[in-house]
């Protein structure tokens, strides 16, 4: 697996693993034992760079990355997050970045990850209410008291981006981004370009789509995210295979699946992207870590980015009521 880095010195794989999905947004999945295994399996393979947050579960997911990662810590780049509220039974209850929240968050997430460092500290979503300087203050004195390493930013508008880094060097950004999700273009590859800073994209497949396995029949089960998302609605999904079918016909030149191509073209973007796409299956992650090894061609990305530009991706990325925690 090639290696890159993130803002000053952060060095991961090329690929990372986005843990979210193995506790909660996609429905039943494996047991805690089939999930660490292939936690160690991602490891075993060359993955060194694994993404998690207190609020996937909530609490179960950072447990589930410091049981599976602990024999192994010193080999691997734990990012985790802070950013919400939860009430006492244990729900989200809104966003909260104040800094005494943020020194408790990142004690009790370094207990659950059984480790001594957090490698990358990211505010999950900024919050209005909490200057933007204070936050990355808490994370600037964290970072000298040896919890943390590295501060991270995810979903947070240029500005606002600009402002925390004049108190505490972000190293890196957090966004969706992918062939059809591309706002990060206008305004944040620029940033990254110009501070230094890192572009870690989630969703890099498009929540699935861009694998080509999801079709207009598709039946999600109960629990998955998709079913409340309208870019995932019958008639988006017939309307966006366009998508699919265009990174189809570079795969099969390329001998290359479609995913695999999702995530080279990403790769080819900029030297300091590093997707963390999300899988419960050996097979997924053994084709997505192949991603690595896929060279498109300059004729390859001219010709994805020409097309892709005539495709009108149908569909909000998210309801209303998520998409407006974003880009503060």
């Amino acid at each position: 697996m090639h290696t890159r880095t993130l803002g000053a010195g952060l060095e991961v794989s090329a690929i990372g693993f986005g843990a979210m999905g193995m506790s909660q947004s996609y429905g039943p999945g494996p047991d805690r034992a089939a999930n660490i295994a292939l936690l160690r399996a991602a490891v075993d393979r060359g993955v060194t760079f694994f993404d998690t947050a207190e609020v996937y579960g909530p609490f179960v997911n950072e447990e589930l990355v410091g049981e599976a990662l602990e024999p192994v810590r010193d080999q691997v780049v734990i990012a985790t997050k802070f950013g919400f509220a939860f009430d006492a039974d244990g729900r989200q209850a809104g966003l909260s970045s104040r800094p005494e929240h943020i020194r408790q968050v990142a004690d009790a997430s370094l207990r659950r990850l059984r480790t001594d460092r957090i490698d990358l500290f990211y505010q999950h979503r900024v919050n209005p209410d909490v200057p933007i300087e204070d936050v990355a203050g808490a994370v600037k004195d964290l970072i000298a008291a040896g919890k943390v390493k590295h501060f991270g930013m995810s979903e947070a508008a240029a500005d606002t981006v600009r402002r925390a880094h004049a108190v505490q060097p972000v190293t890196a950004l957090q966004n969706e981004y992918s062939l059809w999700w591309n706002r990060p273009e206008a305004e944040i590859l620029p940033l990254c370009a110009e501070l230094g800073i890192g572009l870690v994209p989630y969703s890099p497949l498009g929540k699935g789509f861009l694998t080509g396995t999801i079709t207009v029949d598709t039946a999600f089960t109960a629990g998955d995210i998709r079913t409340t998302i309208p870019r995932f609605a019958a008639e988006a999904r017939q309307a966006n295979q366009a998508l699919v079918d265009l990174l189809g016909t570079v795969a099969a030149r390329t001998n290359a699946t479609v995913a695999q191509v999702a995530l080279a073209w990403l790769l080819a973007q900029r030297p300091w992207i590093v997707p963390i796409p999300g899988t419960r299956r050996l097979e997924r992650l053994e084709e997505n870590i192949g991603a690595a090894g896929v060279a498109l061609s300059a004729d390859d990305l001219r010709h994805i980015d020409a097309a892709a530009a005539g495709i009108d991706v149908q569909g909000a990325r998210y309801p209303e009521h998520l998409e407006r925690l974003t880009n503060l």
